[in-house]
């Protein structure tokens, strides 16, 4: 593994982690981050357990360095290792073993740290740190942590150069359902410029986040549409507008305005809304033609 980056959003109060390597699949190794417990991120020869590990004593009320203390005592191939380990305060504690191939880094700052092995340069990780620091407060956490590893790579990066990279991202608030706390999650496993290809993602990730808002939401999609003001419904036309032009060719956020145009009465516009996307893609006329058989859409005739 190469580099990583570990942060706190004190805007509010998320928790999340990017890494890029020459290595495959990154995000499926380099660490995990829970919600209103912390992250813990595990590199260089990367001991797999020590995210879930490190987690759990978080959770159980250790401290960012009791945690790294007890992963490095417990695990005799330490001085292959390097590690973050961050509590949701944004306290923070770091480790590199001596055993760890050059260069090596460490860089930290209020709220947020990075590491980084095999680097082509010294500069990596005081380029993410500073990075982070200078984007706009009120950025999205992920945004901050991907413009974090474009600092990297401009810096020098991975000295074997590029595959994978990871970026995950979540809230503060501790509960029994973390997995409903994750606000950003997108892996690229094996790509040329993997870090070009994070930022090519992270505005389709928040388009459909802002889809499955409006898909999950009842009753704008599977409830009763009469139990929602016209307001609610404009805006959520809105919000799936704006969503669809951040991602390009794709319709599925036209797709579903047209449904809640539809199921909220607006007819006409849902109508010609309709007709425009089964112009460009005829099946979509039997697909809805399903919907108004499952209760989704209105019974409704749509021809291109």
């Amino acid at each position: 593994m190469t580099y990583s980056i570990v942060g706190f959003h004190p805007h509010d109060g998320s928790l999340g982690f990017a890494s890029q390597s020459h290595f495959f699949a990154v995000g499926s190794v380099v660490g995990d981050a829970e919600a209103g417990v912390g992250v813990v991120v595990s590199q260089a020869f990367a001991n797999t357990d020590w995210p879930h590990e490190g987690l759990a004593l978080l959770r159980a009320g250790a401290t960012p360095d009791d945690v790294l203390r007890t992963l490095v005592a417990g695990d005799p191939l330490a001085d292959y290792r390097q590690a973050i380990v961050m509590d949701a305060t944004g306290a923070y504690a770091c480790f590199t073993g001596g055993g760890c191939a050059p260069h090596t880094g460490v860089a930290r700052g209020e709220g947020v740290a990075a590491v980084g092995n095999m680097l082509a340069s010294d500069d990596v990780c005081r380029a993410m740190v500073a990075a982070h620091r200078d984007a706009a407060s009120a950025s999205a956490h992920a945004d901050r942590l991907v413009a974090a590893l474009e600092a990297g790579e401009r810096a020098g990066g991975d000295a074997r150069g590029s595959q994978s990279a990871v970026v995950k991202v979540v809230d503060g608030v501790r509960g029994e359902r973390p997995w409903r706390h994750v606000l950003a999650d997108i892996r690229v496993d094996d790509h040329a410029d993997p870090v070009r290809e994070l930022r090519r993602l992270l505005p389709v990730h928040e388009g459909f986040r802002t889809i499955g808002a409006a898909l999950f939401a009842p009753p704008l999609v599977i409830g009763d549409a009469a139990g929602i003001t016209a307001a609610e419904a404009r805006e959520t036309v809105r919000a799936l507008t704006a969503a669809g032009a951040g991602l390009g060719g794709n319709a599925e956020a036209d797709l579903w305005r047209a449904v809640i145009l539809l199921r909220c009465g607006e007819a006409d516009a849902g109508r010609a809304l309709l007709a425009e996307l089964v112009a460009d893609r005829p099946q979509l006329g039997e697909f809805a033609r399903g919907l108004a058989r499952v209760g989704i859409l209105p019974k409704v005739e749509v021809r291109p």
